[in-house]
């Protein structure tokens, strides 16, 4: 049974001008394409720098920094961390989202918040947490362990978004031809989670790709971290940007698996009726365990890190709470995520309408301009940025401008995957319609795409947020002078061993955070019409 929706055209539907048509941006599509391009010629600037500087180190010279022992070493880490991590964070956001969205779970309404709850949570702080009780934690498994509790709600939120969006009536057509439930689940509802599943795998790989601090705490080497280690002790770019370079190489390896896996079927529905709501399924005898299930998922990856930082904080007493000091971080904080948020979002609308309504090797080919530059760690962008705001336009260099540049070009997919699925999902048609019954090309576009986008876009900039708040590396290289941040903070305290300093660094990150994962739940829900 397929699950392509736009194999044939249902009753009622919107019939286009012409088969596989799409219709023109307000704009026009040659004018949004030129946004994009500039954009992503914009973010080709760390990577153009990587390039650059490989270059000016000679073939040989780079084959033997590439093809050398330590290089293998990092080289089976990151990928048997890859391969460890990415499917357990799907099988626990797919397993989680499909729990709570589709069975007579108890509670279900609870647990649907608590399963993105770890979001709040950064990865290196929940590393300080575990490390902090541990202090044995190393290695592989320590670093499998952190980064799937830290990462699996990347996979929940858009999973469970989707379960409650998806029109039952294939489901049902399924179950009357005798199909079990289980050959339900894998045949026709997996197959529809296609967005969230491939997304949300990019977004995991990305994050382990670019993690630098969760990992450096429980001394596990990887790509990033050797490259950290390289610009802090000897300062050696050239043997740095060699590292980078497989980094990049990794990228587009991820980038062409992700933009195979997407497909090109459309999941949303035009037709006559209104959607029914979908059964949920009893778990008689397997209820308890779930509950036991969701319940230790979400103490180890929620739980646990927040009472051991509440217990360092309770340890440390008033002292440790430096008006003069916590203050002015977390205000600098807020206002870099609030200002690189917005900025990202507005700055990806382009991307994802051309990915959604005008898909191509030309579509992908600006995405994958920012996906690699994505997949950068955070100093490789800053020391891009250092060098060309030097060069080229010394008078912005170390300015907030510079640093809001760096997290647009970091955090640019992680609106672009929200905002592109918040676009599969806003059907053409409604457009059509709209400018058929008169209404100018830009005030259809208000009033329809726009609006059923703005969900979307909204958890994108929640998305977006997090990442900036937490974000280390760049934020050292780039910032202004005696600027501070919450994250800054937190690292050069935890670096100390002093977790009782470090702790409310990491409480106020945790509730700025927590706002911002519940509006991203929230909006996720309002995609799915709830």
């Amino acid at each position: 049974m397929t699950t392509d929706l736009s194999a044939s055209p249902s009753k009622g539907s919107t019939t286009t001008a012409g088969r596989g048509s799409s219709p023109r941006p307000p704009f026009g599509v040659s004018a949004v394409s030129v946004i994009a391009v500039l954009i992503a010629l914009f973010s080709l600037i760390p990577l153009g720098y990587v390039v650059f500087m490989t270059a000016a180190t000679g073939w040989d010279t780079a084959v033997e920094l590439i093809f050398r022992p330590r290089v293998g070493e990092l080289l089976l880490n990151t990928v048997l961390l890859m391969l460890v991590t990415v499917p357990l964070c799907l099988v626990l956001g797919i397993g989680g989202a499909w729990l709570v969205e589709r069975t007579k779970l108890h509670g279900h309404k609870i647990w649907a918040v608590l399963l993105a709850a770890p979001l709040a949570i950064p990865a290196f702080v929940n590393s300080y947490a575990w490390v902090s009780a541990v202090p044995s934690l190393e290695g592989l498994g320590s670093g499998v362990l952190i980064a799937t509790l830290s990462y699996f709600p990347l996979v929940y939120i858009p999973a469970a978004a989707t379960l409650s969006r998806l029109d039952p009536a294939i489901e049902q057509s399924a179950a009357a031809l005798g199909l079990g439930a289980w050959r339900v689940f894998f045949r026709v509802v997996l197959p529809q989670l296609r967005l969230a599943i491939t997304g949300g795998a990019l977004l995991v790989a990305l994050h382990l790709l670019a993690e630098y601090g969760a990992f450096a705490m429980i001394r596990f080497d990887t790509f990033t971290t050797a490259i950290m280690v390289q610009f802090q002790s000897t300062f050696n770019g050239t043997a740095g940007n060699m590292l980078a370079s497989v980094l990049v190489f990794f990228c587009l390896v991820l980038l062409l698996l992700e933009a195979r896996g997407r497909g090109s079927a459309r999941y949303a529905r035009i037709g006559s009726g209104a959607q029914g709501k979908a059964l949920r399924l009893p778990l008689h005898g397997y209820h308890v365990p779930a509950q036991l299930f969701l319940l230790t998922l979400t103490a180890l990856a929620f739980g646990l890190p927040l009472v051991l930082v509440l217990r360092w904080v309770f340890a440390g007493g008033p002292v440790i709470w430096v008006a003069n000091e916590f203050v002015p971080a977390l205000l600098t904080t807020l206002g870099y995520g609030l200002a690189g948020a917005a900025v990202t979002t507005v700055v990806a609308f382009p991307m994802a309408y051309l990915a959604v309504r005008h898909p191509g090797w030309f579509s992908k080919a600006l995405e994958l301009s920012n996906y690699v530059t994505s997949s950068l760690p955070g100093i490789v962008v800053g020391l891009a940025f250092v060098t060309v705001s030097i060069s080229v336009v010394p008078g912005v260099y170390q300015s907030s401008a510079v640093l809001v540049a760096a997290y647009v070009l970091l955090f640019l997919p992680r609106a672009l995957v929200n905002l592109r699925a918040g676009l599969a999902q806003a059907p053409k048609e409604l457009d059509e319609a709209a400018r058929a019954l008169g209404k100018p090309p830009l005030l259809a576009f208000i009033r329809v795409t726009l609006r059923l986008t703005a969900p979307a876009a909204a958890g994108g900039a929640a998305l977006v947020f997090l990442a900036i708040a937490n974000e280390l590396t760049a934020t050292l290289l780039l910032s202004p002078n005696g600027t501070r941040t919450l994250a800054t903070e937190f690292w050069i305290k935890s670096s100390e061993i002093d977790y009782t300093g470090a702790a409310p660094y990491a409480l106020l990150m945790i509730l700025l955070s927590a706002p911002m994962t519940y509006l991203l739940f929230h909006q996720s829900k309002k995609v799915a019409g709830q």
